[in-house]
Formats: structure tokens, sequence, C-alpha cells
């Protein structure tokens, strides 16, 4: 029991954290969304950079862009597959969350592979005369997703008349913030984490009670909170479950040690899944120093978090074929930094 009670509340932290950030990149998103098309615009390096560099930021936000500009012709192939190298879903908060220095080496790592993958995947596409899908001229961008800040007169007249939605998700993060402020909950000394989570939560609540309805209700709520809080929960909460149990009662540290090449094939395989959530097993190892770098890697270059549904729902060829060019990438520059001793 104490074992599950620790992770429920280091899942419950988690979750937050994850839902805080996700939060916040949507609200950036949002407030920049009219400009996207001209920053992405361009020669084909300022396209692999700018869709590796969306795909490095942490979430599938970055991914579920890549796909639109793609869809719409704004960038190549290649770009997007070194989009999808780059990303690594929702785990990226969790990783900032278990061990941000090296979480942010890992997406430093993964922004480089992906600018030369994208390159090396239009180059490929070309020589083997692989023909791509066409794209449509579907606009994404709607007027009304805004998400500017009230005023305080109609601040006031929302908390008069407060919705659900809103009450919960204040209730959710003004909870939080007082337990990370009376040390229930997260680090239990002032250190950068602490004071971190706590400005986090301070902007998230702002954002929460300042944002309009139709913004608070289509993005934050039915997006963020009823489609992926409970499964970042759920992933976190049972992926240090089953970490935390294999290693008291299974050795599943001696088993992994002992097959780690194997492990890493694993981690690859798991990966294709296009889920937030399976590579969190990985993670969870390596935050507790069972894998090396090498697998945590593998699992990260071929795993796009949900970047790869919208894709899916538009062209199977295409998705078949980033995903086969990402696995190839993943195991060729992981087993190399494996027998590197990585």
């Amino acid at each position: 029991m104490e074992v599950v009670f620790d992770n429920l509340k280091h899942g419950l932290m988690i979750t937050v954290f994850v839902f805080v950030m996700m939060l916040l990149v949507d609200y950036v998103n949002v407030l920049t969304r009219g400009r996207m098309s001209q920053i992405i615009k361009g020669s084909r390096i300022r396209q692999y950079v700018t869709a590796s560099f969306l795909g490095a930021t942490p979430g599938c936000l970055g991914s579920f862009l890549n796909v639109s500009f793609y869809i719409r012709g704004l960038i190549t192939f290649g770009a997007v597959a070194g989009g999808m190298i780059a990303t690594s879903g929702d785990e990226a908060f969790v990783m900032l969350a278990m061990f941000p220095g090296k979480a942010l080496f890992l997406f430093f790592i993964l922004f480089v592979i992906g600018v030369i993958s994208a390159y090396l995947a239009d180059r490929l596409i070309s020589l083997l005369r692989i023909k791509t899908c066409q794209h449509c001229d579907v606009s994404f961008i709607h007027p009304e997703d805004t998400c500017r800040c009230l005023g305080w007169r109609d601040v006031a007249e929302h908390l008069k008349k407060l919705s659900l939605a809103r009450f919960l998700l204040l209730v959710l993060l003004l909870g939080s913030l007082y337990g990370f402020i009376a040390g229930v909950a997260g680090p239990q000394e002032w250190g950068w984490e602490r004071i971190t989570f706590v400005i986090l939560l301070f902007i998230a609540s702002f954002i929460v009670i300042t944002v309009p309805e139709h913004y608070l209700e289509e993005h934050i709520w039915k997006h963020i909170a009823k489609r992926h809080l409970w499964r970042v929960f759920l992933w976190s909460f049972g992926a240090l479950l089953i970490v935390d149990l294999g290693l008291k009662f299974f050795n599943l540290e001696m088993f992994v040690k002992t097959h780690m090449f194997w492990v890493l094939l694993i981690a690859a395989v798991v990966a294709i899944i296009p889920e937030s959530g399976p590579h969190l097993i990985f993670v969870m190892m390596f935050a507790k120093g069972i894998i090396p770098f090498s697998v945590l890697l593998c699992s990260s270059i071929v795993q796009d978090g949900h970047g790869m549904l919208p894709l899916l729902s538009y062209t199977v060829k295409d998705s078949f074929l980033i995903k086969l060019f990402n696995f190839m990438v993943g195991l060729a520059v992981s087993v190399v930094l494996y027998y590197l001793g990585f």
C-alpha cells in the first residue's frame, strides 16, 4: 500500500505539471497562430529547422501543427518526418518534471537529429521516386480561437456566473498551488524546482481566470483536460507502479541489465504505437538509472505521441513511410550509441 500511495502522489504531481505545461503551450500557440504560416514558409532548411523545433517543444501541439502545415503544402515530407523524430509527445513534460537537465539535453539531440533526418528523408523520397500525398487548401485558423485576457469587469462577471469547467479547473490549480506552497506535494525544500512549480501554477490559474469562455471550453477543458489529463495520470501512475513493483518483487533491474540490447529493440517496437503513454515505461526506467541514454533516445526518436494520429486520418501511406523511416533512424543512431557505451 505504501508503494501504491507514493506512486499515486507522484503520478498526481506529474499530471498537474503536464496539464499546466500543456495549457501554457496551447495559450502561446493560439496567441501566435496567425503568424505560423509566415514563419514556416521559405527555404527547405528553414522548414527543417522550424518543423524540428516545433516537434522538440513539449507536448503534441508542435506535431499537430507540422501535420497541418504538411497537409496544406507548407512543408515537405522530410520536414514532417524530422518533426516527428524531434517530438517526445506528452512524455516530454514528464521528463522535464523528473530530470529537467537531461530532458533538455535530450530535446536538443532530438532537434539536431530531426533536422538532419528531414534532409535525408527528402533526398531518399526523391531518389526512390516515391509519390507522397497532395496537399489540401483547408484553413485551420479559426477567428474565434482567441486567448486574449478579459478585462476585470468581464472576469468579475465570469466569477459570479462560474461555469462548471472553470470551477473544476480552478479547484485543481489552486488546490495544487496550496499543496506546493504548504509542502504537501512536490519537492520538500524551497529550491528552484519548487519555486518553478509555484510560478507556473500562478500563471496557469491567471489564464484560467481571465480567458474567454469559448477558449476555456474548447481548448483547455475539452481538448487538454478531458482528452489528455486522465490518460496522462493513468499512464504516469501505471508506469511508476510497474517499475517500482518490478524493482521490489521481480528483479526487473537485473533482467533489464542482462538483456539490454533486447530492451532497446523492444523500446523501438513499442514506440511505433501512435499513443502517448507506453513510452513512459522507459522514461521511468531511465529516471531510476535502469536503462542507459541510448535506449531512451531510441524510444524518443521512434515515438511521436499523438502526433501521427491526424496524419493517419489523412494519408495512411505517408504515415507508414514516416514511421518506417523514423524506426530505422532510431535503431541506427541508438545501436551506435549503445555500443559506444551511452
